[in-house]
């Protein structure tokens, strides 16, 4: 007997506009001790199937079908009812971390709260297994943290903050919306082990939504493919990767980025993303932004960014402990050029970027753009020279403002930098980057809580764009895409880099979109350089053990590498 049965879901959503179908006529199965991968493009549907048997959907959500876990229908209970199954029986790892933990209340506290609750500990006993939880999921110092908050944390730990505490009370079903997307290749790949043995040991079923295939291939039995809410395709793994059917699951795989291949660009599931980047245009005082490819852009020296932290019920005369987030480190960009920056979440990648862009001032060292040391920068210069160098940051939700709607959030640069052009030319520029980065112009009056978590870092990247600025700082800027707006956006970066000589600082976790479009990498470790060297000889031949390991742990979309793989360990 199956321990969830989902027949003919339908999730609808009624609004000024008309009816929205997010979900048609879905079905499916899973068994005790399984695990589903739901996989497809952003807006397809995965999460609001999860939402749907969670009860979490807004109060304009019409959902029918059957959903039965075990003997108990789950759509449409009321709230008392869904609480006696939620966390103890159903769990979920939520997509964004960041808005899924509360700002208010410290990390231990939120975990202790879920175990009292739910299991009836004492408040000992719930401090006890919550540390053991962080300990499990790997987070560092995991006794102090427990006394911090979610905004004392990287992206990627407060995705494993979540893991821990949808584990906590080892539920029978582990729903998991992108669980790894946040997450380093060495840490995902301990998360994916953390769960196998926790469906060894509890016997749980998951249910993985995600649009990394190469996790897919490493943790499910079976596959459900989506596309515009319905189901394209429904079978074993290995029909999926190796025998897939239908032609959107063909295209689907063809566009995975992957360490084991070379693409002149990547392939993409439509027509539409795979000629939007050919149609990207110069048109904001294109002759000025033109470099010469061999001149140095940005050079960073001996850059270091030291906090200090005083240590919890420390007494007044105590010494501050020192954070070494960067610690010495330099490089140089050239005018076209693309460095990678990878390494494991908490190395220092991000706060290095914000150094670079103003946005942290570095405690040592200098940061030379185009021959000014913008270390020494005020307000007012940083603003002359903000045009010419724009971030793409990891958290799309945190750095869009609520109280704009898409077109004037991507209109901004415009209207500062550019105030003679009148409202009609802004439109139609902002129109035709939208339409490049894959969103419809006809999105442009919605708010960014209307789109999902790729929309809205679609969105970034659009306003990051819109100045065609000489540096690009990119923060992350495809974890949270789909594979193909990833390889949209990937090549849209690369044909405006080679029309109009943009340099790239290009920070992320995947380091398959890294060697893709990076010319050279810089690998971070604990805030130092471990290794910077050409991209093809640092993948074929990497020489710092840690770089080693980073490669070992990345997934590969291919069920018999994925589970037959050893993931290297580097203890430093």
């Amino acid at each position: 007997m199956s321990l969830l049965k989902v027949t003919d879901l339908h999730v609808k959503f009624t609004t000024p506009e008309g009816t929205v179908t997010a979900v048609n006529n879905l079905s499916f199965s899973i068994n005790q001790g399984e695990t589903l991968g739901i996989v497809g493009e952003s807006g397809s549907g995965k999460s609001q199937t999860a939402f749907a048997l969670m009860g979490l959907q807004p109060a304009n959500a019409i959902v029918s079908g059957s959903a039965l876990f075990g003997q108990q229908q789950l759509l449409n209970l009321d709230e008392h009812s869904l609480n006696q199954i939620r966390s103890k029986q159903i769990s979920m790892i939520f997509q964004d971390p960041m808005t899924s933990l509360n700002p208010y209340m410290k990390i231990g506290e939120q975990l202790i709260e879920v175990l009292r609750l739910h299991k009836g500990l004492s408040k000992q006993q719930a401090y006890n297994e919550a540390l053991a939880m962080l300990d499990a999921v790997k987070i560092p110092h995991a006794k102090q943290r427990m006394g911090q908050y979610p905004h004392e944390f990287s992206g990627g730990m407060c995705q494993r903050v979540m893991i821990a505490m949808a584990l906590l009370c080892k539920p029978k079903l582990l729903i998991a919306d992108e669980p790894s997307t946040a997450l380093d290749v060495t840490v995902q790949a301990k998360i994916m082990q953390l769960l196998r043995e926790l469906q060894n040991e509890f016997n749980t079923a998951i249910i993985m939504i995600t649009h990394d295939l190469g996790v897919v291939a490493g943790i499910c039995q079976n596959v459900l493919v989506m596309n515009n809410g319905e189901m394209q395709e429904y079978a074993s793994a290995d029909d999926i990767f190796y025998r897939a059917q239908h032609p959107y699951t063909q295209r689907l795989l063809q566009a995975v980025p992957r360490l084991d291949k070379k693409f002149a660009s990547l392939p993409t599931l439509t027509e539409h993303a795979a000629t939007a980047s050919q149609h990207a245009s110069v048109d904001v005082t294109t002759a000025k932004k033109q470099q010469d490819n061999s001149s140095v852009l940005l050079d960073v020296q001996d850059i270091k960014v030291h906090f200090s932290i005083a240590a919890k019920n420390a007494l007044p005369w105590s010494k501050a402990e020192t954070l070494k987030a960067v610690d010495g480190i330099s490089f140089q960009v050239n005018a076209g050029e693309t460095l990678g920056i990878v390494g494991e979440s908490g190395s220092g990648k991000s706060t290095l970027a914000r150094a670079i862009i103003g946005l942290i001032k570095p405690t040592a060292g200098k940061v030379i753009w185009q021959g000014q040391d913008v270390t020494q920068f005020d307000k007012q210069a940083w603003r002359a020279e903000r045009q010419n160098i724009q971030m793409i940051f990891q958290d799309p939700l945190g750095s869009l403002n609520p109280r704009m709607t898409v077109g004037e959030i991507v209109a901004e640069p415009l209207k500062t930098y550019y105030p003679e052009l009148s409202r009609s030319q802004r439109k139609q520029k902002v129109q035709t980057m939208m339409n490049k980065v894959g969103l419809k112009p006809d999105l442009i009056n919605r708010y960014p809580h209307e789109f999902s978590g790729g929309q809205c870092q679609r969105i970034g990247i659009a306003r990051a764009l819109i100045l065609e600025p000489k540096l690009i700082v990119c923060d992350e800027p495809v974890s949270a895409l789909d594979v193909s707006i990833q390889a949209q956006v990937i090549n849209l970066l690369k044909q405006l880099q080679q029309e109009l000589g943009i340099s790239l600082i290009f920070i992320a976790h995947d380091l398959a979109v890294v060697k893709h479009i990076s010319d050279r990498v810089l690998v971070m470790y604990k805030g130092n350089k471990v290794e910077l060297e050409d991209a093809e000889q640092l993948y074929t031949a990497p020489q710092h053990d840690y770089t080693k390991a980073l490669l070992s742990a990345v997934p590969i979309p291919d069920p018999n590498i994925e589970k037959n793989k050893t993931v290297l360990d580097y203890s430093g």
